[in-house]
């Protein structure tokens, strides 16, 4: 049986919630084996335990599994393919134009996942196709698409990052890997044909959860992670 990459950190013995962090990795191949339902339930749950600003609780969402999740696929996969559609998120993740030191973290991480994949520059119909595994939440068995009140603000959002890093660690707890996913924030119309979202919602992000497929070649991608000292200043005195 093929076995996971290990994620090298530079403490020599960790314990099981270092362990289940440091070696949380954003999976782009997910074998077909079933989750049951109770094990979401059990992680989604589990995962309410993230703090939020005045205990509000903004997270919001929706889980596919079977017939349900190939719709949603079978149309996104259409959708993605149609010159026609509009493909914007409602609240832009990324900025419009990035910049150093984030573009040359973009730029390496894509280049060693498509290093792996054995895509070459401007091999445009191979990354089109990459990037189109998306949606198919990279064959996993389970997609969940993540929602939040559009009138909610920046703290909201920021208390939806801990939940939703809440629900990767403990998929970990459970052999499950996962991917969270923002490019279905651009098709949120689409989303909106399969899923009753209502218009005072706004699409967050999806995410895979599954087991890994480590037989695939980008589930070896392992990314890079900057020093302590590169982004934080200590003062005692």
């Amino acid at each position: 049986m093929i076995q996971a990459p290990i994620i090298e950190t530079d403490y020599d013995e960790l314990n099981p919630i270092e362990e289940a962090i440091s070696q949380r990795r954003s999976l782009r191949g997910f074998l077909p084996t079933p989750v049951p339902r109770e094990t979401i339930e059990r992680i989604l749950y589990l995962a309410g335990r993230a703090p939020s600003g005045t205990n509000t609780q903004p997270w919001t969402g929706h889980v596919l599994t079977g017939a349900a999740l190939k719709r949603l696929t079978d149309g996104l996969m259409v959708a993605a393919n149609d010159p026609n559609e509009v493909k914007e998120a409602e609240q832009p993740y990324y900025p419009p134009r990035f910049f150093d030191p984030y573009l040359a973290r973009r730029r390496k991480v894509g280049w060693d996942l498509y290093g792996l994949l054995g895509i070459v520059k401007r091999d445009f119909e191979k990354t089109k196709a990459q990037h189109d595994r998306n949606m198919t939440f990279f064959d996993a068995p389970v997609g969940l698409i993540f929602t939040i009140h559009r009138d909610l603000k920046i703290g909201s959002w920021l208390d939806f990052g801990m939940f939703l890093e809440n629900v990767m660690i403990l998929a970990r707890s459970h052999g499950l890997e996962t991917c969270p996913q923002a490019a279905f924030s651009s098709f949120h119309t689409t989303i909106r044909q399969h899923l009753d979202i209502g218009d005072e919602f706004v699409v967050v992000c999806g995410m895979a959860i599954g087991q890994a497929d480590w037989s695939r070649p980008e589930c070896a991608l392992i990314t890079d992670r900057e020093p302590v000292s590169s982004y934080i200043s200590f003062h005692d005195r």
